[in-house]
């Protein structure tokens, strides 16, 4: 936990962010950079007027967002500190040490000890909404093969929704956690190590094959297309990591 802005934090959302005015729109935002780890539990957000700035409203626009964030329990807010994602407690202060301590491998580990069971919950709770928006995304994703941090950035997103569609609250902010992991340092640069082009294709077809049992409710068959997509996921970072 940091009291003052976190610099790539601040950098992920300006890419984020478009010229927009409104409560929703701020809100939506926001809330997006949380979900996918541009700020953790702890990180401080932007003072009020620079996110005025970012996004082209009035503070008191900005502040009503903020107001809707807090009420969700996504970040609370000091009178003279600021505003804080989460609450400032000893388990996020721990929780935000992490990114330190946590290696590439072992955030994989921790991936597959958690996603192909949200999976699972996600196709038995996904709405059509929920694999509407991952149809979206994903095609997005294999646009951007090519574009080795624009796909990191869309594989993020798709594993995202899939933890938003379990309708679990615990295990979203555990996923929230692991997207803020995936932006530290040691990860971006194993990335670059792990990320090519015939990589970024066996990712591309092996998300297709998960969202397509999505499609057709088969929870058993996309828990397991996950576990061999994280599995796969951790035999390339453990070759490059011996390269």
């Amino acid at each position: 936990m940091t009291d003052k802005p976190n610099r790539e934090a601040q950098a992920a959302l300006a890419r984020m962010a478009k010229p927009v005015t409104g409560i929703a729109a701020i809100y939506a935002y926001l809330k997006r950079a949380i979900e996918m780890g541009a700020y953790s539990e702890g990180d401080q957000l932007p003072p009020e007027r620079q996110l005025a700035v970012t996004f082209k409203a009035a503070r008191s626009t900005v502040r009503r967002a903020l107001a809707r964030l807090e009420k969700e329990g996504l970040v609370s807010r000091r009178l003279g500190s600021g505003t804080f994602v989460g609450t400032l407690n000893a388990t996020g202060r721990r929780a935000a040490a992490l990114v330190d301590e946590l290696s590439p491998l072992q955030l994989i580990e921790a991936r597959q000890a958690v996603e192909p069971l949200t999976t699972r919950l996600a196709v038995l709770h996904a709405t059509g909404r929920d694999l509407d928006d991952l149809e979206a995304v994903l095609g997005h994703a294999e646009a951007a093969s090519g574009d080795k941090d624009l796909f990191s950035k869309w594989d993020g997103e798709f594993h995202l929704l899939i933890a938003r569609a379990s309708a679990n609250p615990l295990l979203l902010g555990v996923y929230r956690q692991i997207n803020h992991v995936r932006l530290h340092a040691q990860w971006d640069a194993m990335k670059e190590e792990v990320l090519t082009p015939d990589v970024i294709a066996i990712y591309g077809r092996q998300h297709r094959a998960i969202l397509d049992a999505m499609l057709v409710r088969d929870a058993q068959l996309a828990q397991a297309l996950m576990a061999e997509h994280l599995e796969t996921a951790r035999d390339h970072l453990v070759k490059a990591s011996r390269s």
